[in-house]
């Protein structure tokens, strides 16, 4: 079962995405995040499979929390989620070792079976 924490600065989206995890039986929702300072916490308390990061959070870019959550936990997968669908947002977060990079508008849909096949690119 893949454990995920979901992080974004807004409680609708995180209740959204969650809604959409739990269809899974293969998927358990560990936690939830607002700002980096509790991703961080929860990540340290959790130990997620898989992490749901949202770029732009109230205390710090997700983009910082992605070096740091990949260089303390490089076996965990960071599927970046945002509404800034721009090309050099999703180049950086794959080239900083993003393992996905969904864009909320277009691929919102995808966030289940993306958690679920948890590969790269």
């Amino acid at each position: 079962m893949k454990q995920v924490l979901i992080v974004d600065d807004s409680s609708t989206m995180r209740k959204r995405i969650a809604a959409l995890l739990h269809e899974s039986p293969l998927i358990r929702v560990v936690g939830e995040a607002g700002s980096g300072r509790e991703a961080i916490e929860t990540v340290e308390q959790t130990r997620p499979d898989t992490v749901i990061l949202d770029i732009h959070l109230p205390d710090q870019s997700g983009i910082t929390l992605l070096k740091r959550f990949k260089a303390a936990y490089p076996e965990m997968k960071v599927i970046m989620m945002t509404t800034l669908d721009d090309p050099r947002y999703r180049k950086a977060c794959l080239n900083l070792g993003a393992d996905h990079f969904l864009s909320k508008a277009m691929e919102f849909e995808r966030i289940v079976d993306t958690v679920a096949e948890n590969t790269a690119h």
